[in-house]
């Protein structure tokens, strides 16, 4: 039962107990972003309430704005934000989502943002291996259209998203004057995300690279670098 010819013995491997050998003693770096630009973003509000638990967690916590930030291909990634952008998710080491529902998706602002992160950059992939969390916000009664979206992006990106996730019905009843969530299982859940979101943080933030490790990656390479080395020309 393990005659495979068609393997490259030369890059397979047999997975094996993956340890860190020093694990890091930094506090988890999360990123946190969220998809809307107004002056009373349910999104944010939802965003900055997830930050302070992270905060309580012992995280180091940065959350995006993304007001200024252009339509993906109408400038470059010298652009000031998408450089902002681009740096904070080199920075993390996981990320939340957190975006409302409109016309039964994400919306333009959180898509722009999520556009704007490169699959590559030179050799990094700044998103390969790291957790996720997603989150959504709606106007209305309660959808998973959004956090399901999030979670094709995130696989899309290697991402490692976390089996939890909110959804919060008719977010402005859940929301005081002073912009703070009230208590509620809605709010109980939020924090359930969070806390798994650390978790699979700490546990794989120094092995992630070797989580998303790929047989026909391995051997693709060799393949390219042979051609590199073996060119006649220049």
């Amino acid at each position: 039962m393990t005659d495979t010819p068609q393997l490259d013995d030369a890059h397979f491997e047999v997975p094996d107990l993956l340890q860190a050998h020093s694990p890091s003693t930094h506090k988890p770096k999360i990123a946190m972003l969220y998809g809307s630009l107004r002056a009373r973003s349910f999104s944010r509000l939802m965003t900055e309430e997830a930050a302070r638990v992270l905060a309580r967690m012992g995280a180091e916590v940065r959350i995006f704005d993304p007001r200024g930030l252009p339509l993906p291909d109408s400038d470059d990634e010298t652009h000031p934000k998408v450089a902002e952008l681009r740096e904070l998710i080199m920075w993390s080491e996981g990320m939340v989502w957190c975006s409302p529902e409109r016309h039964g998706a994400m919306t333009s602002i959180m898509k722009a943002q999520i556009d704007w992160i490169p699959l590559s950059l030179g050799a990094v992939r700044p998103t390969q291996g790291k957790t996720l969390a997603v989150m959504q916000v709606n106007g209305g009664s309660q959808s998973f259209n959004t956090v399901n979206q999030l979670r094709i992006l995130g696989r899309w990106m290697r991402l490692l998203t976390i089996p939890n996730q909110s959804s919060v019905p008719k977010a402005f009843l859940e929301f005081g004057n002073d912009d703070r969530m009230t208590p509620s299982p809605f709010y109980d859940r939020m924090v359930d995300v969070m806390e798994e979101l650390m978790r699979f943080t700490l546990l794989t933030r120094d092995i992630k690279e070797q989580l998303v490790d790929r047989y026909s990656e391995r051997k693709e390479s060799h393949v390219e670098l042979s051609k590199r080395v073996n060119q006649k020309a220049i």
